[in-house]
């Protein structure tokens, strides 16, 4: 609702913002006293638009209220002058048409408000016995602001308003090209079929251009019916050929007419609507029929028009008594989250059972329409406080672990410590049982916080591996089983290259997956050469992978078994404890990420402007998760079996 101001406003208090509307000129909207209709002539004066025009509020997906209702003092609750700022801050950025009037109204509601204090502060002053002359009026932050925002919205607007002219004066000067070459074509002693394929091209581009000024629009239209005419007149077009046109154009007008009627039985209101506004279009750009047939072919195209037109008005009528029931069901959707006892949640389990109920209640929401303009954002304003105190209380409770991780992180660093003062010893037979101990009983310490959880993990695998990389170094005799290994893994790569691409799918992929399987069971090579002969491998496999397309989910999966195979043994238990635990933390990050993804995407609004793309992108984000996560869990499973 807009509040009521008073009309002697100070100078630059009063000053109204500029805007210049714009409308689009056409033949079409040309009064119609102004068309020259010849029987002879082609050109149709083009029928008066009788669509019925729905209100602005009633185009938008959501009904605006009309500023109707009386505004009384124990109806309207008066806005403060930061809240009107803040509405005049998002109204500048917005450059619609209705912007204008609510900033005028909210400017007058700010010096409204402005006056009252001024007159409480200057009846103050003079109850304490000041001089009215002596009386100054203390700075007010908050005009300058508006004044601001007030001068950047009307510079918006001029610059806008000098963009649409200067298309318009472009769309005036190229009309005069399309009249002057209609002219030519006037005189033009051509090839009647070359003429008239060049009147049809003037006739596209006239209706393609637009729009135009005001002020020339009857004058342009004028000249362009009278050019046409004598087009038709000085060309001297046989009754034959006039009668196939009239013939075509009543064929096209007839097919509009059905599709119209048609149209009346679309159960979806608004598409009807919106697609009687383009046959419309189309009508007027069709040429004319025979004088008898015109009338009675308008009657029956104005008439399904008028139907399909009632049916908007009234689709708009029951959709503010749905809104109502919208809002009834909101509002009882708010007080079922805000009457729940966080006193009887007391565990894990309690806690998920009632996010589930609560989740549940964010999805119904999501199905249930707009309320009303005036309670629509105020609703949701509700529901939304409902659900961040339940999150943030959620939050708190969870939050009340964090003790039990700092001893976890405590223990764990102890065990880095413990692995770290072992690294460099030569006892390998002695060392290596303590180092599995270890690697044990770090198994067994719960999680810490995730800002410590990598970093401690990498510490204490950076230790177990140093040992074991030192301790592969210094057994002699593994050295010649690595050389060994190194070329059985060259020729392995070798057979791998050389499979050949005549074999059947089938055939090749099981030799493929042969291959990889023996090069598990290839040992390790020295350790400065394994990084080049594991990528030369991976770059073999993936080449065949890629000439016979198999997917990459499978393709992760047999590398993975491939390296947890290398990891096997006892000097890579170690190895494979860490991948697991790396894996489970992936695990947990993307589980609480999907979580964070699924309550948001609770708060958004298909319906709402650009709200259906983020909500798809939010959704291929979840189904991504979702599929990286069951490839985690199958990871996980591998791991398990070598274990």
């Amino acid at each position: 609702m807009k509040d009521t101001h008073e009309a002697n406003l100070p100078a630059e208090e009063n000053g109204e913002l500029e805007e210049t509307k714009t409308s689009e000129v056409t033949p079409e909207n040309a009064t119609v006293s102004e068309s020259v209709e010849n029987e002879d002539s082609m050109v149709e004066r083009q029928p008066v638009e009788l669509v019925e025009q729905a209100p602005v509020e009633q185009a938008n997906e959501e009904v605006i209220d009309k500023p109707s209702e009386e505004v009384t003092p124990a109806n309207v609750k008066k806005p403060t002058k930061e809240e009107i700022l803040a509405k005049l801050t998002r109204l500048a950025e917005n450059l619609a048409e209705d912007a204008r009037i609510e900033m005028e109204s909210l400017k007058q509601t700010y010096y409204k408000i402005h006056r009252g204090e001024v007159d409480e502060l200057k009846k103050a002053f003079l109850e304490e016995g000041g001089d009215e002359n002596d009386f100054q009026i203390p700075q007010d932050e908050t005009e300058d602001k508006i004044k601001e925002l007030l001068a950047q919205y009307r510079e918006k607007k001029a610059r806008l308003h000098a963009e649409e002219e200067q298309v318009k004066a472009a769309n005036y000067a190229l009309r005069l090209q399309l009249i002057d070459r209609l002219k030519e074509l006037t005189e033009s002693q051509d090839d009647f079929n070359k003429l008239y394929n060049g009147f049809k091209d003037i006739q596209r581009r006239w209706k393609e251009t637009k729009p135009i000024p005001q002020e020339h629009a009857n004058e342009l239209y004028k000249s362009y019916q009278l050019y046409s005419e004598r087009f038709y007149d000085i060309i001297k077009i046989n009754n034959q050929f006039r009668d196939y046109d009239f013939k075509k154009n009543l064929e096209m007008k007839t097919t509009l007419c059905e599709i119209v009627e048609k149209l009346m039985d679309e159960p979806d209101v608004i598409s009807a609507f919106h697609q009687l506004q383009k046959l419309h279009q189309q009508w007027r750009e069709i040429g004319p029929v025979t004088k008898d047939l015109r009338e009675d072919l308008w009657t029956r195209f104005k008439a399904a028009s008028t139907a399909i037109n009632k049916r908007h008005q009234q689709y708009f009528e029951s959709l503010k008594e749905k809104e109502q029931e919208n809002l009834d069901a909101k509002t009882a959707i708010c007080k079922q989250i805000e009457s729940i006892d966080f006193s009887l949640l007391k565990t894990f389990k309690e806690w998920d059972e009632k996010n589930k109920e609560v989740i549940g209640l964010q999805e119904k929401w999501k199905t249930i329409g707009f309320a009303p303009k005036k309670y629509n954002v105020k609703i949701f304003e509700r529901f939304r406080v409902a659900c961040d105190g339940y999150f943030n209380r959620k939050s708190d409770f969870y939050k009340g672990i964090k003790e039990n991780m700092e001893k976890n992180l405590q223990l764990k660093t102890t065990l880095c410590e413990k692995a770290e003062a072992l690294k460099n010893s030569t006892e390998w037979k002695e060392t290596t049982e303590k180092m599995i101990a270890l690697q044990k009983e770090w198994k067994t310490i719960g999680s810490v916080a995730r800002k410590h959880s990598d970093i401690i993990w990498k510490r204490f695998i950076t230790a177990c591996d140093a040992f074991f990389e030192e301790k592969n170094k210094n057994v002699s005799s593994q050295k010649n089983v690595e050389q060994t290994n190194l070329v059985a893994k060259k020729e392995l790569i070798e057979k791998i290259n050389a499979l050949d691409d005549r074999l059947e799918y089938n055939t090749a992929l099981t030799m493929l997956k042969g291959y990889m399987l023996e090069w598990a069971t290839i040992g390790f090579v020295p350790f400065k050469g394994k990084d080049k002969i594991y990528k030369e491998y991976h770059d073999a496999v993936d080449k065949q992978f890629d000439r016979l397309k198999v997917d990459q989910s499978e393709r992760k999966m047999e590398s993975f078994r491939n390296n947890l195979n290398e990891m096997a043994g006892e000097k890579g238990k170690g190895k494979l404890y860490g991948e697991r635990e790396k894996l489970m933390r992936a695990y947990e990050r993307m589980k609480n990420e999907l979580q964070t993804y699924e309550n948001n995407i609770g708060f958004l609004s298909i319906s709402s402007k650009g709200g259906g793309g983020l909500v798809k992108e939010m959704e291929r984000k979840i189904e991504k998760l979702k599929e990286d996560m069951g490839l985690i869990v199958k990871k996980i499973d591998a791991i398990d079996e070598n274990l």
